[in-house]
Parts: structure tokens; C-alpha cells; sequence
């Protein structure tokens, strides 16, 4: 985390001169802390709801990686079917709504249902739950890996599309 604080620092310096590698970060930054919150949620599970075994912990790291793995695909299908393209020209009648919540609705339900499994603690399920909930965010950031992946082979497209991108905020029209 250290690291990746430290990487955020040009960010902050620099905005829009690393706009290409801001892609990259915010997909890096979306599975760090995608894991760091699936640990949270263990050390929550172990050492405050008294689980012992490692099956919790099997059952946390098939859901954590599952959660990765959908929303990843998700975004993929997304993105080739042309559902952002219509979305962003308001041209579908498709709601992803449901969709997009059904992603991680799963993750959330094991997470309540491995907290009442083994304890009935309240309080401790809630916060299992809001962080499994800030989770399924975090697991959305890590496809802007994708996007970094897309604008590295097709700058000449981004460029065409957004003449300004990657130019220092001096050197751009628009804003």
C-alpha cells in the first residue's frame, strides 16, 4: 500500500500529463484493495467471530477471486457488445442496473452467510457486509487495467477521439 501511495503522487503533481498511466494505476489500485479488504474481512471472521478452520478462508479466496474473475468478464462483454457505446449515447433500452448489482450480490450473500454460519454477531456483520460491498467497487476499478491495455494499442484512436489526452492542462483547449 506504501507503494501505492507513493505511485499516486505524480498523480497529484501531474494529472493530466500521466493520464495514460493513471488507467494503470487505478486497476492496480482496484485489486490491492480489492485484497486488502477480502484480508479485512478475514481478520474480521477469525479473530472477532472466533472461526476456526481454513475453510472460511477457502470459501473468502474462491469468492474473492470469482468477484475478480465476473467483473473482468463483465466489462469485456460490456464493452465488445457495445452496451457502453449505447449507454453513453443513451440508445439502449437495456437496464444494467440488475445486471451489475447481480455481480456482486453473490459476493455479499457469502459473506453474510459465512458470518451467521458461525457467529450471530450483529455488529460484526454489518461490517462484513459494507466491506464486501466497498469490495465489489474496488473490483470494478481493477478494469481500468483493461482500459490502460486498450489506449497503449490504440492511441492513435484515443487521440483521434480525444486530441487532448495526455497533454499537460496548459496545453489543452478545452478546459
Amino acid at each position: 500500500m506504501a507503494c501505492l501511495h507513493l505511485w499516486a503522487i505524480m498523480y497529484v503533481i501531474a494529472p493530466y500529463k500521466y493520464e495514460r498511466s493513471y488507467y494503470l494505476f487505478f486497476g492496480i489500485y482496484g485489486l490491492i484493495n480489492t485484497y486488502v479488504y477480502f484480508l479485512v474481512i478475514q481478520k474480521l471472521l477469525y479473530s472477532h467471530l472466533f472461526i476456526q478452520g481454513s475453510m472460511a478462508f477457502i470459501t473468502g479466496i474462491i469468492f474473492f477471486i470469482s468477484l475478480i474473475i465476473f467483473i473482468n468478464w463483465l466489462n469485456i462483454r460490456f464493452l465488445y457488445s457495445g452496451t457502453y457505446a449505447n449507454l453513453q449515447e443513451k440508445k439502449t433500452n437495456k437496464n444494467v442496473a440488475p445486471i451489475t448489482a447481480a455481480a456482486g450480490l453473490g459476493y455479499v450473500i457469502a459473506h453474510l452467510v459465512l458470518t451467521f454460519i458461525y457467529s450471530v454477531s450483529i455488529k460484526m456483520a454489518i461490517l462484513i457486509i459494507v466491506l464486501s460491498v466497498l469490495s465489489i467497487a474496488t473490483a470494478y476499478f481493477s478494469t481500468f487495467i483493461h482500459r490502460y491495455f486498450f489506449i497503449l494499442k490504440n492511441e492513435e484512436i484515443v487521440k483521434k477521439l480525444r486530441p487532448e489526452f495526455g497533454l499537460p492542462k496548459k496545453c489543452r483547449k478545452n478546459i
